[in-house]
C-alpha cells in the first residue's frame, strides 16, 4: 500500500526537497511481512542508482557540532564519543518537538525498537543461549553508556527549562542509541579534536533508511566525495511497484536480531550454533585424551563458530567432531583431520552419528522452547509482539535443524 499521501511523508518530502533532494524512483509503502519500506515507482535496472541523498540531508557529528550543542561538546573533558554526540542531539531534538528543524525526520522514526536491549527480561530468557548472553551484554553496555553520560547531560542544563534528568532519561537515551545502532549508514572515518578517538563513522540518512534488508540482494553503497551524496546502486533488477531492498551484510538471524531487532525468513546465512558443552555431550566420558583433543581444537580455532546450516553441519563442526572421535591408536593423525583428510570409515561414521544426535537434541529443545513461547503468548498479551519475534527466530532455527537432520541421514546412509 502506497503511503506517499500520509501527512508525515508529505512533510518529509518537503523537508528533503528544501535540502536539494528529489526522487522519482521510490515511494514509501507498507508491505506484508516487512512493514514500512520503499517501493519502486518504475522498473529499476542492474547498476542503476536507487537513491542519491545529498550531504545536507545527512545527520552526522558535523551536524551536532554546528548546532547549539557544539559549544558544550567542545569544552567537555574528556571529549564525548561520536555516538554520545549523535544520541544527545536526537534526544534534544525530539524533546524540542515542533521547534526542531529535524521534526519531519524524527516523526517517521520508530517510537520503539525490538533489539534485545529493549525486550522484557522474561522474553530475553527465551532466546537461544548464545544470543541471550550477547543480549545481556548489550543491555549492560547501554546501561553503562547511560551512567557514564549523566555528568555530560547535566552540563547541558542551561539549554533547557526542564530538568535535564527528565529529558535525558534512560528510556530516551535507549531510543536514541537504538536509532543510531539500527539505522545509521557507514561513512569514511573522520577525526575531530572535540570528540573521543572512537571511530566517527555513523550518519543517519533520512528516507534512505526506510529501505529494508534482504539477504538475497546486493547493492553498492558509499558516500561519493565528488557529488557529496550518499549513493546506493542496485546489482539486481526491480519491477515497478516491487519493494526495493538493500543488504545490511551477510548476517545470520541471531546477529540480525541482536543488532537490528528482526529475523529474516529463509535467510541463507542463518545457522544454529553448537556450544562446547553440547559438542562433547554425546562423546564417551572415558576418553582419556578428551582434554588434549579439546586443547588442540582451542589452539587451532575450532571450538567457536561450529554450526548447523541449511545444507547440514558445517565443515568446521564435522572437523571438530572427527578429531574428538579419533580412536586412541589414531590420535597422532589429528593434524590430518584439521587438513580435511579422511582417517577411516569408522571415524567418519562415528562423527556423523554424533552430529545427528546433537541435531536431534537441538530439535527437541527447539520444539520445547516453541511450546514455552506459545504458552506465554496465551498468558501475556502485552508481550505478544516481542514473543512473536522470538517465536519466528526459533521457527527458522527449527527449519535449519530439520534440513540438517535430512542431510545427515543421507550421509549416514552411505555407511550402511
Amino acid at each position: 500500500m502506497n503511503e506517499s499521501h500520509k501527512s508525515e511523508f508529505i512533510e518529509l518530502r518537503k523537508w528533503l526537497k528544501a535540502r536539494k533532494f528529489q526522487d522519482s524512483n521510490l515511494a514509501p509503502a507498507c508491505f506484508p511481512g516487512t512493514g514500512r519500506g520503499l517501493m519502486s515507482q518504475t522498473s529499476l535496472q542492474e547498476g542503476q542508482m536507487i537513491i542519491s541523498l545529498p550531504e545536507s540531508c545527512l545527520l552526522t557529528t558535523d551536524t551536532v557540532i554546528r548546532s547549539y550543542l557544539g559549544a558544550y561538546i567542545t569544552k567537555w573533558k574528556p571529549p564525548p564519543s561520536p555516538l554520545l554526540a549523535l544520541c544527545t542531539f536526537l534526544v534534544s531534538e525530539k524533546h524540542a518537538g515542533d521547534r526542531s528543524l529535524w521534526k519531519p525526520y524524527l516523526e517517521i522514526l520508530p517510537k520503539a525498537y525490538t533489539c534485545p536491549v529493549c525486550l522484557e527480561p522474561e522474553v530475553v530468557n527465551l532466546l537461544p543461549t548464545s544470543l541471550k548472553a550477547k543480549a545481556e551484554a548489550q543491555r549492560a553496555h547501554v546501561q553503562e553508556f547511560f551512567a557514564s553520560s549523566r555528568d555530560f547531560f547535566s552540563s547541558l542544563q542551561p539549554l533547557f527549562v526542564e530538568a535535564v534528568d527528565s529529558i535525558f532519561s534512560y528510556s530516551a537515551l535507549l531510543w536514541a542509541w537504538c536509532t543510531v545502532n539500527t539505522r545509521a549508514v557507514y561513512l569514511r572515518p573522520r577525526q575531530r579534536e572535540c570528540l573521543s578517538a572512537e571511530p566517527d563513522t555513523c550518519a543517519l540518512a533520512p528516507y534512505l533508511d526506510l529501505l529494508n534488508h534482504s539477504p538475497h540482494v546486493q547493492v553498492k553503497a558509499a558516500f561519493n566525495e565528488e557529488t557529496h551524496s550518499y549513493e546506493i546502486r542496485t546489482t539486481s533488477r526491480w519491477r515497478k511497484h516491487e519493494e526495493v531492498f538493500i543488504c545490511y551484510g551477510p548476517h545470520d538471524n541471531q546477529q540480525l536480531f541482536l543488532e537490528y531487532g528482526f529475523v529474516s525468513i529463509h535467510n541463507p546465512h542463518a545457522c544454529v550454533y553448537v556450544s562446547r558443552e553440547i559438542l562433547v555431550k554425546y562423546l564417551p566420558s572415558r576418553d582419556k585424551q578428551m582434554d588434549k583433543k579439546i586443547s588442540i581444537l582451542k589452539d587451532h580455532g575450532y571450538i567457536e563458530n561450529l554450526t548447523f546450516g541449511w545444507d547440514g553441519p558445517s565443515w568446521r563442526l564435522l572437523t571438530a567432531l572427527k578429531l574428538l572421535c579419533l580412536e586412541a591408536e589414531k590420535f597422532t593423525c589429528w593434524k590430518k583431520v584439521l587438513l580435511g583428510e579422511v582417517i577411516s570409515d569408522t571415524n567418519e561414521k562415528t562423527s556423523l552419528d554424533i552430529a545427528q544426535k546433537i541435531c536431534c537434541y537441538f530439535i527437541e529443545e527447539t520444539n520445547a522452547m516453541l511450546q514455552k513461547v506459545s504458552h506465554m503468548k496465551a498468558e501475556k498479551e502485552a508481550l505478544i509482539n516481542q514473543l512473536t519475534l522470538v517465536e519466528s527466530l526459533w521457527m527458522e532455527e527449527l527449519k535449519i535443524l530439520r534440513a540438517s537432520a535430512e542431510t545427515l541421514h543421507s550421509l549416514q546412509t552411505a555407511f550402511t
